[in-house]
């Protein structure tokens, strides 16, 4: 719908990783995403948690790829869906570190963590949001968070990068808008949309969420999106995944 809107800059799309994973994972869209939804700007970053049920023998990542490289295919990890960022992100981090893991999706975070806390799989790579409460009653433990730096919200909680150099996983929002909309029009919407993240309330209130307020330029948002779209091609072709 927004593809094919009037392109005013009264019809905005909330973007969000999500787009950039489909774009690979689908064949058939009716779309391309990244040719017909012109960057805005960025919103906030959520970052993930890597998280095990207590009764795994790991205490650091080093200990969980130790753990999974001695017991191959006896790892199952659970996921928010099928191309979810919950999903690739186990998926880079199969990839990056060559353990053995299987993927076992549901349909939302809810079931999976109930699963995972019930000890029907071991591990999981899902929001902050859903799982710091979990964390913090101890029925589940965190290894690592998956963005670059650390989380406020888990701020004991080293990153996967600390043990993997190099990775980096994050769900965001952001805005999109018809890609013919004139430049002046997204400048503006930029400069409102940051505004708003520099407001104390909204930005205490998205802290509250266990989200990162992260300003950008539409330029620099528009280079994350693709950046993004090119790394999780290459995972979704490494994990064979497919939804058409």
């Amino acid at each position: 719908m927004v593809a094919n809107a009037t392109a005013d800059g009264y019809t905005l799309l909330l973007v969000n990783a999500g787009n950039t994973i489909n774009a690979s994972l689908y064949n058939n869209l009716k779309f391309d995403f990244m040719r017909d939804i012109a960057p805005v700007g960025l919103a906030v970053r959520v970052p993930l948690v890597m998280q095990i049920n207590p009764s795994v023998p790991a205490n650091t990542v080093r200990d969980f790829i130790a753990y999974a490289k001695t017991n191959p295919g006896k790892i199952s990890y659970a996921s928010a869906g099928n191309g979810t960022p919950q999903h690739v992100s186990a998926e880079l981090f199969k990839m990056m570190t060559g353990i053995d893991m299987s993927h076992i999706p549901y349909r939302g975070s809810a079931p999976a963590l109930t699963d995972l806390m019930g000890g029907r799989v071991q591990v999981s790579f899902d929001t902050t949001t859903a799982s710091v409460e979990h964390i913090r009653a101890g029925k589940l433990r965190a290894l690592a968070v998956t963005t670059a730096v650390r989380s406020d919200a888990l701020t004991n909680t080293p990153t996967v990068a600390e043990f993997v150099p190099g990775y980096e996983a994050s769900g965001w929002y952001g805005f999109g808008t018809p890609r013919q909309t004139a430049a002046a029009i997204v400048s503006e919407l930029n400069k409102q949309i940051n505004a708003a993240l520099a407001d104390p309330k909204i930005k205490a209130r998205l802290a509250d969420l266990g989200s990162i307020p992260t300003p950008m330029t539409a330029a620099e948002f528009g280079k994350l999106m693709v950046n993004d779209g090119e790394k999780w091609a290459k995972v979704v072709k490494f994990s064979g995944a497919k939804a058409d």
